[in-house]
């Protein structure tokens, strides 16, 4: 098994991100770094949109966590309501 993981800018607008991100994947772990943080977990992460807004109480398009993204480990799959990495493919 190994691992997939995403990384983003450490500022107010991927706050959210992150948070929904370790709440809806508990094998996820998350490490912080002067202005980065990377999350790392065991063969797959999914990036639900749906957790994101309940974290910020508004509308949200997964496209805009692209703004903060630095890097990512792992196969893509991505519609309107989720993004998924994974190594299953």
């Amino acid at each position: 098994m190994s691992n997939v993981f995403i990384a983003f800018q450490v500022n107010e607008e991927s706050r959210p991100v992150v948070d929904a991100i370790l709440a809806d994947n508990p094998n996820a772990t998350a490490v912080y770094s002067p202005g980065l943080v990377k999350i790392d977990a065991p063969n797959s992460l999914v990036i639900k949109r749906e957790s994101i807004e309940e974290q910020i109480g508004q509308r949200y398009d997964l496209q805009q966590m692209q703004v903060n993204l630095v890097t990512l480990s792992g196969h893509i799959d991505e519609d309107d309501d989720q993004f998924t990495l994974s190594w299953n493919h």
